[in-house]
């Protein structure tokens, strides 16, 4: 998957001095203070791969936990949102 900037993006998140631009990039998100929304685009085999199998994997890069996240697959979430 790839991240993608969108309208409603409000911030970039810089990638970790610690990582090359191969490990990681930089994010654009929506943010209002409690949540980040980020967007991400699968490409042609990852959408095969969901619609046959079903299963969407998540990782976050943190070891010792893992804090509040959420997926969703819509069109747009913000329609009932102020950006």
């Amino acid at each position: 998957m790839q991240p993608v900037n969108f309208e409603q993006a409000n911030k970039e998140l810089l990638k970790p001095d610690t990582m090359t631009d191969e490990e990681c990039g930089s994010l654009h998100v929506y943010t209002d203070g409690n949540v980040c929304i980020s967007l991400w685009k699968m490409s042609l085999r990852e959408r095969l791969f969901a619609l046959i199998f079903g299963k969407l994997w998540l990782w976050v890069v943190s070891g010792a936990t893992q804090p509040p996240v959420a997926i969703q697959a819509e069109k747009q979430i913000f329609s009932d949102m102020k950006a």
